[in-house]
């Protein structure tokens, strides 16, 4: 029975796209990946894992293929096709040579409640930015930094909170910033 999915009682959605140094899928990250389904976290709406060899050649498997149907088979039933081959078939071809990626699109399902909310107050989310973990541990580090007390002082002032401080250094470690 295909999977239905109810646009007004969903969270926001996120495609993610985790890279992998080699073309091998050992399947390590399934059990984590089910746990976070199984909690109510997310709710796996697709999935596709690409390759391409050290040759240059590359391939798209899916949750039913071999070799990530036994890792991933408790995912398996959840899927709505929303990847298209060709989509795939351009990641594939953009990786590196040996190496793969698992792209994977899930409902952030602790977020629905909020989400609905949202949307029955006429509400819409203007925007919304992932801060990549790297950037997150510089900023932290800048925060430690004996040179960025003297950065959170001079922008310290009544109307700016320290936390506020703290988030503009944290933004200005953003790859978009312009600081």
């Amino acid at each position: 029975m295909p999977v239905l999915l109810e646009a007004d009682k969903m969270g926001p959605v996120d495609v993610a796209v985790i890279a992998f140094e080699g073309s091998d899928f050992t399947g390590d990250v399934a059990p984590a990946l089910a746990d976070l389904q199984a909690s109510g976290t997310v709710k796996v709406i697709d999935m596709a894992f690409v390759r391409k060899g050290a040759d240059g050649s590359t391939s798209i498997a899916e949750l039913a293929d071999e070799p990530v149907a036994g890792a991933f088979r408790q995912l398996a039933g959840t899927q709505v096709e929303l990847l298209s081959e060709a989509d795939l078939a351009d990641l594939a071809g953009a990786l590196a040579p040996d190496s793969a990626a698992m792209v994977v699109v899930w409902e952030n399902r602790w977020a629905a409640r909020f989400a609905s909310a949202i949307r029955e107050s006429h509400g819409r989310v203007a925007m919304i930015e992932r801060i990549p973990q790297e950037n997150v541990e510089r900023a932290i580090n800048a925060l430690e930094d004996e040179s960025s007390a003297g950065a959170v002082e001079e922008l310290a002032t009544p109307e700016r909170s320290a936390w506020y401080v703290r988030m503009v250094l944290c933004v200005s470690c953003l790859p978009f910033s312009r600081r």
